[in-house]
């Protein structure tokens, strides 16, 4: 039976910490799908389609990992999918503060679904999306945080907004 983890996230942007998750559970599960998260509390720099295409860019070569998107609760879009595993990065001990209660939410939700945590890399773990934005907004190079395409990317929706 093919096992398949989803890894939920807005991935504004996409950074390599979250690359080296994905392609980490991609050795660890048969499929792993990349549900890009449509947040209209967030204020995201890309759009949901922006950042699905440029996942989809990214992983173009992997048949092992899927991008999709979803809103609403994140145990429904699972159950969609019949997929009961979610994995989630973390860097610090204040994402594990944050990732247990989520978890613990989501299983009470639904008591099928379980919740993978992996350690991020320590080369990526202060990485966030956060500094990602501020560096390529104040005119710097972010090329060792993220894929060229995701800086492109930016840059380029960056240059329309000014």
């Amino acid at each position: 039976m093919k096992k398949t983890v989803i890894y939920p996230g807005s991935f504004d942007p996409l950074t390599n910490g979250h690359i080296n998750i994905i392609k980490r559970a991609a050795k660890t599960f048969d499929e792993v799908i990349i549900a890009v998260a449509i947040n209209s509390n967030k204020n995201s720099i890309m759009s949901v389609d922006e950042r699905v295409n440029t996942i989809k860019s990214i992983f173009k070569n992997s048949k092992k990992i899927k991008i999709d998107k979803f809103s609403g609760l994140l145990v429904k879009y699972a159950k969609s999918k019949k997929v009961n595993t979610i994995i989630r990065g973390m860097r610090t001990v204040q994402d594990f503060e944050y990732e247990l209660q989520m978890a613990t939410s989501n299983n009470k939700l639904d008591q099928a679904i379980e919740t993978v945590f992996m350690v991020a890399d320590a080369n990526y773990a202060h990485i966030s999306s956060s500094l990602i934005k501020d560096i390529i907004k104040l005119g710097g190079s972010a090329k060792e945080f993220v894929h060229p395409k995701v800086e492109s990317e930016l840059k380029k929706i960056l240059k329309k907004r000014k």
